[in-house]
């Protein structure tokens, strides 16, 4: 009588296990390309003001006010300096509980703080001051203010990449 072995299946259960580790590993790595890609070094002096730093990116934020009513309905200002020597964009801004601000475009159709698929462009060697007549944030229905009256954000750069700082709260 001939017997089955468990030893082929025990063998393709591991080599199976093996390879999906092996690629999830793979998978999960940055991939970067060209110049070695270095951690920014952000600081955040007090909130409202944070300063990024990495190899293609040289960005401060300063005066980054949430004005928000009792419904959490408001804006964001701030000034944004962009000194990294090329054009980024600010491309999305969260809030909170999953929450995500709508970028409002500056008044010129195109130039600096104008609004595009990439986001609010930032041109090199300026500062473009969101809130105004300038480009906007507008917020809706945000939660998570911090007992120190600020609001954690969470701001996308195309460059710069993710930032992560608090603005004060003000009432509106």
């Amino acid at each position: 009588m001939k017997g089955t072995s468990t030893r082929p299946h025990t063998v393709l259960a591991v080599s199976v296990s093996t390879a999906l580790v092996l690629l999830t590993a793979g998978c999960s790595q940055d991939v970067h390309t060209g110049a070695a890609a270095t951690a920014p070094a952000v600081s955040a002096a007090a909130p409202g003001q944070v300063s990024v730093r990495t190899s293609g990116a040289d960005l401060t934020i300063t005066d980054a006010v949430a004005h928000l009513d009792r419904s959490g309905d408001g804006t964001l200002s701030m000034t944004v300096r962009n000194d990294d020597g090329v054009p980024e964009h600010l491309g999305m801004v969260a809030t909170p509980d999953s929450g995500r601000g709508v970028l409002v475009g500056g008044k010129a159709a195109n130039g600096n703080g104008s609004l595009s698929t990439a986001g609010i462009l930032l041109l090199s060697g300026t500062s473009v001051t969101f809130g105004g007549h300038g480009p906007r944030v507008l917020l809706h229905h945000v939660h998570g203010m911090t007992a120190e009256h600020t609001l954690p954000l969470a701001l996308q750069f195309g460059v710069a990449g993710l930032v992560h700082f608090q603005a004060r709260v003000a009432s509106s």
